[in-house]
């Protein structure tokens, strides 16, 4: 079928991010009338027979992609990874107990932050005093083996650092916060206690939250917590206890079909790893440019780095605009440039960003 859309340009936004083409072009041919129903996927029943193949089979796909074992939930929620900033330690984080958090950046202070509201944080590596330019070794590591939890952001956004290894908890659940790298390459589920993740960056439009919890965990979430904010209830209802967004994860699984259809996790490793690979040669190549993240904490999601100075920073990011590269200045924290390059963003646009770089240092170096 022929492409629906014309002149689009390369999106390096951090969020809400690129989606495959051909899942967009999917959701439009299904947004009028989707096949054998007769009306709009906006306005389907979330209690629908429609809705229940959409959602179980989403779920289904995740469970194949990520070989998530049986004994863990999927949840589909809302309220975005912010709102589980305060659901993980109001279910998990019993009276009197504390949890670890490791500190890589500002989604990780915030989500400490709200912890310390329910109950008793440590912070149990940190590393801010090096401007979060990378994320702590397992010898850094201050863990208490009676915590109720570890906390950690697998991706950070911001700083454009990722974990590379998982840091050893021992028998402590670990809890990862993947809104920005989860499905990018294979990960091994079981070693978690409970993974949660945003959709806006690799797996859908903003609107939907993945969690997904070891069974053991339910039975943390105490009875008295308000229904909304309670795990237990939302496995119990199977994520339909109130309206689920409804579209979001119609698209949610069409991107996990897209996933399947082009092999996986382990071949989309392949293909983040080699596009990042090439903007990270180019930002080493000559020292016009310098990443932010050191080179053993560098995130294949987010590639931040700087030029020789601020103006040139400046003319930098609006001239790439002009020449359809778009959404690439840093966030404020950090400054400087920041190419977000999730699993849909297309090679091609990669390439155009390195032929642009060489071309702004042959004019500006």
């Amino acid at each position: 079928m022929a492409t629906t859309t014309t002149a689009r340009i390369f999106n390096f936004s951090a969020g809400p991010a690129v989606l495959p083409l051909e899942v967009l072009e999917q959701a439009q041919r299904d947004l009028v009338s989707y096949p054998g129903i007769g009306m709009s996927i906006l306005e389907i029943s979330h209690r629908s027979k429609t809705f229940d193949e959409i959602i179980q089979g989403c779920e289904a796909d995740m469970r194949t992609l990520a070989n998530i074992p049986p004994n863990y939930k999927v949840l589909f929620l809302q309220g975005g990874a912010s709102l589980q900033f305060s659901m993980v330690p109001m279910n998990l984080l019993p009276a009197g107990g504390s949890a670890d958090y490791i500190i890589t950046g500002a989604w990780s202070q915030k989500a400490a932050k709200e912890a310390r509201r329910v109950g008793a944080v440590k912070v149990a590596a940190s590393t801010e005093g090096e401007k979060f330019t990378r994320v702590p070794r397992q010898n850094e590591l201050t863990l208490d083996p009676n915590a109720a939890f570890v906390h950690m952001t697998s991706n950070n956004t911001i700083f454009g650092t990722e974990w590379h290894d998982l840091p050893d908890v021992g028998g402590v659940p670990l809890v990862s916060d993947m809104s920005s790298d989860i499905f990018s390459g294979p990960v091994d589920v079981s070693k978690f206690g409970l993974i949660y993740a945003g959709a806006q960056k690799n797996l859908a439009p903003a609107g939907v939250t993945i969690v997904i919890i070891r069974d053991d965990l339910l039975q943390r979430s105490a009875p008295s917590l308000h229904t909304m904010l309670n795990y237990a209830v939302h496995a119990e209802n199977q994520s339909l206890y109130n309206t689920p967004p409804v579209f979001t994860i119609y698209v949610m699984r069409l991107v996990m079909a897209w996933l399947l259809k082009h092999g996986g996790l382990r071949a989309i490793d392949a293909v983040n790893t080699r596009k990042a690979e090439k903007l990270y040669a180019e930002i080493d190549r000559s020292g016009f440019y310098r990443g932010h993240a050191q080179k053993d904490s560098r995130s294949r999601m987010n590639v931040t780095f700087r030029l020789p100075s601020e103006d040139l920073e400046k003319t930098f990011a609006k001239e790439a605009t002009g020449a359809g590269l778009d959404g690439l200045k840093g966030h404020r924290s950090v400054g400087g440039m920041r190419a977000s390059i999730y699993n849909a963003f297309p090679e091609a646009g990669v390439d155009a960003l390195v032929e642009f770089m060489r071309e702004f240092e042959r004019k500006n170096g």
